[in-house]
């Protein structure tokens, strides 16, 4: 399957934002970002005039760039969200959200998504008793998501087990201790943090 495989602070660096893919790294004064805040490349510190679609195209990529995916991935995101009910944008964000990887990211256990997406990978986590190595894997409300009893000595899992209970949404629970967690209900709009324009990205896909 194909990937992102260059420098993750050259996609923030082209997005002009912040968009946290490198963990702890990205809170710290040694971040690329803040020492460069322009686009890469040669021509990257020219001020550019953005059309209103090449702004919609930079929301768009900021967003796969902000949870992982690829443009057909993504795409496919977008037409399951236009075909429920509701405002697309917001259900697209919220099919998003719902993908293993994020989830795992949310509850404290990956400090970033490409982390917790190598976590889903190497099959450390099972969803209600069945082992889930898809980052894809779209979870429900009253999951339960835990670390794997063969997996629970692994050093990663002994620091997590030390580690006191964290920030997290409202839609989701995890126990240190127990390495279990739990989908208390679907996000919603308010519950996403990400600085997003989701209507620019629906207005692009509708041309």
């Amino acid at each position: 399957m194909a990937r992102y495989t260059e420098s993750k602070c050259r996609q923030c660096r082209r997005e002009g934002a912040k968009l946290f893919l490198k963990g702890d790294k990205c809170y710290k004064g040694t971040c690329p970002f803040e020492r460069r805040p322009v686009a890469p490349g040669q021509h990257g510190q020219r001020r550019k005039k953005v059309s209103e679609y090449g702004l919609q195209l930079r929301e768009k990529q900021k967003t796969k760039r902000i949870y992982g995916v690829l443009e057909g991935q993504f795409h496919h995101y977008y037409e399951m969200a236009d075909r429920q009910k509701g405002i697309t944008g917001e259900n697209m964000l919220v099919l998003l959200e719902r993908r293993l990887d994020n989830v795992i990211f949310r509850m404290g256990v990956g400090a970033s998504r490409n982390v917790a997406r190598q976590l889903v990978t190497h099959a450390h986590f099972t969803v209600n008793g069945r082992t889930v190595n898809v980052p894809s894997f779209l979870v429900k409300a009253g999951d339960v998501i835990a670390v794997k009893e063969t997996r629970r000595k692994n050093k990663y899992f002994t620091e997590i087990k030390q580690m006191k209970k964290g920030n997290m949404p409202k839609w989701v629970d995890f126990d240190p201790e127990k390495l279990e967690g739990k989908v208390l209900a679907l996000p919603t709009r308010e519950d996403i943090d990400s600085q997003i324009a989701e209507h620019m990205i629906v207005e692009l896909y509708s041309k």
